[in-house]
């Protein structure tokens, strides 16, 4: 090949591998604009946080399948910290021309070795892969800046002590980043007292499928029984309102959380699973947050 050739060929070839990578493409439109407000512009690692997400479909814009959203948080060196990608409540099939597509997400942020201004990446993709365009300032690979949040560090929050009748920590083998604890029938969460209202965000889920109805959780103070609830089975998080009075007057709080009954993997499943633990619910988050 004639090292012209080789000149006119090699732009083909990056043109082929941008696309192939869900570069932008000038000749296809966006398909919508994209936005996150954040519920507070400061966020401690390891506390929650609300995302609302809102799409404005554009018009003419058609979607020839269901696309996942992919939202991307990064350091101030663009390095990619953690993510929190998820299938839209609505999914795009059912997205019209001139539509606002708008619905909140929490999020627990990860506790990650960073404190500082981050941004927030947004898009979205097919299961291959492939990105489709969206409106708005773009930093490479179909990816658009939408929002920026400062991470403060853990010390920040109320530190929580898991204190008796918890197993010990689990990780997902597929995601480092997924901790949980189980409990016992009764398990103890100590913290500082407040000492003013505050919520309680616990994030948990049951084992509805191999129990025969939902277990019930009560969450106790001393005497005083500040929530009870049913678990569906699903993961879920209960925010649960607690007053300083029912904090008490004592420096340290033991919050106590009940299970109705537990249940051995070894026993319902018939040997089926191996774990021989008695155990009561899975506790993914617990934050305690004053008002």
């Amino acid at each position: 090949m004639t090292t012209r050739a080789l000149r006119c060929t090699f732009p083909l070839l990056l043109a082929a591998v941008a696309a192939a990578c869900g570069g932008s493409s000038r000749a296809e439109p966006p398909v919508a604009s994209a936005a996150i407000t954040v519920n507070r512009p400061r966020v401690a690692l390891g506390s929650p946080v609300e995302l609302t997400y809102e799409f404005k479909v554009a018009d003419g814009a058609a979607f020839d399948q269901d696309y996942r959203v992919f939202v991307h948080f990064v350091d101030a060196d663009d390095e990619l910290m953690w993510t929190d990608d998820h299938v839209p409540p609505t999914p795009t099939s059912q997205w019209k021309p001139g539509q606002v597509v708008k619905y909140t997400r929490l999020l627990f942020v990860p506790v990650y070795p960073y404190v500082g201004d981050a941004a927030i990446d947004i898009g979205l993709y097919a299961p291959d892969g492939r990105r489709l365009p969206l409106a708005g300032t773009e930093r490479g690979q179909r990816a658009y800046r939408v929002a920026t949040v400062q991470i403060s560090p853990q010390t920040d929050n109320i530190y929580l002590t898991y204190k008796d009748g918890w197993h010990l920590a689990e990780i997902a083998g597929d995601n480092a980043g997924n901790e949980w604890h189980w409990t016992k029938k009764d398990a103890t969460l100590a913290f500082k007292n407040p000492r003013r209202d505050a919520t309680l965000y616990l994030d948990v889920d049951g084992q509805t499928r191999l129990l025969p109805s939902p277990q019930v959780v009560t969450m106790s103070i001393g005497s005083q029984t500040v929530a009870s609830f049913p678990l569906a089975g699903s993961q879920e998080v209960h925010r649960i309102p607690i007053t300083a009075a029912q904090f008490g007057a004592e420096e340290k709080v033991e919050l106590k959380i009940g299970v109705d009954r537990t249940f051995v993997p070894a026993v319902v499943t018939a040997g089926n699973q191996k774990d021989t633990r008695e155990l009561g619910i899975r506790v993914f988050h617990a934050f305690v947050e004053p008002k």
